[in-house]
């Protein structure tokens, strides 16, 4: 919104700092940081009173029979900060901006319909896996399929390979498959996140930090400078593609999510500081799902789906411990676990929860420096 006053910097020069993407996405993270510690200190008040409490499940570790009833849906305060920033501050006539948006909200919106049920019938069992996967599905299966048939954005359907240069190797599939391999990035990073928030600050932390990894990626991505230089006494310009320079795919327009990427990490700091524990507020499925929804769709977009899988390593790990519990238990009527997610396995071997938590926020980072160093390792 605020992007297209750049127009007007003939009658008002320092509007022409709008056009900037770098300026953006710090005035980006800063907004939604900004409504995030304006906001909540209300919001949790507004849930107090209006008793929408966490439902703790029964047969979890018994320390956390004592955050029942602690303020819960949080996450729909981070949703409107990541949505009124990224509004504000892109140029919304870019349709990667949109698609992310959409899922976005889409996604929060499945998380907001289950975390109803759950307070409505004081239980934990909310929507039903199987209308949450089809609307998560549906929605991701719609935005991925228009990348490739509105008839407005040129897409390919090649993925590559982490730590390989894009222009020496590379997977190219049908688009059919594309798709179907999109939608399982998205969704099951969506579903990935929302295992993953089982403890005061254990997703958000994470999710904060894979956001800063897609900011520098998407921007990288998208971006080309234009450098002045002087050839023959006169004043020329050179345009320095960044993508091309650290041999990774160049998307048009992508460096517009870098904003969106930067109004994650702002909301999502601005929860921290009161889901941090002990929490004060719980996020919910509404920000769980939406925000693991972005990510995975910010993974598909920059074309980082196979990198994602290290950036999305806490993520991944929590997945894949629910997977491992349930198929164990199915076939062999035994558990791998104490108790799936992982993070409970470990509070019932008697780690602290702050100290499970700071350990998990410490491999997140550590994945996504990995990530970062693919950029130089090609």
């Amino acid at each position: 919104m605020l992007f297209h006053l750049h127009e007007y910097k003939d009658y008002f020069p320092p509007l022409n700092v709008l056009r900037y993407v770098s300026f953006r996405l710090v005035m980006g993270t800063m907004t939604a940081l900004a409504m995030s510690w304006l906001m909540y200190p209300g919001f949790i008040r507004r849930l107090q009173k209006a008793q929408i409490g966490q439902v703790v499940r029964g047969d979890g570790p018994e320390s956390h029979l004592q955050k029942s009833g602690t303020p819960t849906m949080g996450g729909s305060l981070i949703l409107l900060s990541v949505v009124v920033s990224t509004m504000l501050w892109t140029d919304l006539t870019n349709h990667y901006v949109w698609m992310v948006l959409t899922i976005t909200v889409a996604f929060g919106f499945v998380g907001f319909v289950d975390d109803y049920r759950k307070i409505k019938e004081k239980g934990s069992r909310g929507l039903p896996g199987r209308w949450k996967l089809f609307w998560q599905f549906l929605v991701a299966g719609i935005v991925v399929t228009s990348l490739f048939y509105d008839g407005v954005i040129g897409y390919d359907t090649k993925v590559y390979l982490p730590f390989v240069a894009a222009d020496r190797f590379y997977l190219e599939i049908p688009v059919w498959l594309y798709i179907i391999f999109a939608l399982f990035v998205i969704v099951g990073t969506s579903n990935a996140t929302n295992l993953t928030d089982g403890l005061d600050g254990l997703a958000i932390a994470p999710v904060t930090v894979a956001a800063g990894t897609f900011l520098v990626l998407c921007y990288a991505a998208g971006t080309v400078i234009t450098i002045p230089a002087m050839v023959d006494g006169q004043q020329v310009y050179a345009a320095f593609d960044i993508a091309q320079y650290l041999k990774i795919p160049h998307v048009d327009g992508l460096a517009e999510l870098a904003v969106f990427a930067g109004a994650i990490i702002g909301a999502g700091i601005g929860f921290l500081w009161f889901n941090t524990y002990p929490a004060s507020v719980f996020m919910g499925d509404v920000g769980s799902l939406a925000l693991g929804g972005a990510l995975g769709t910010l993974a598909v977009l920059s074309k980082n789906e196979l990198l994602s899988t290290i950036i999305f390593g806490v993520f991944l790990l929590e997945a894949v411990s629910v997977i491992t519990q349930t198929t164990s238990y199915k076939l062999r009527k035994k558990r791998v676990f104490k108790m799936a997610p992982i993070h409970h396995h470990f509070e019932l071997k008697g780690i602290s929860e702050p100290k499970i938590i700071v350990r998990f926020w410490i491999i997140s980072i550590l994945l996504s420096l990995v990530a970062l160093a693919s950029l130089k390792l090609r």
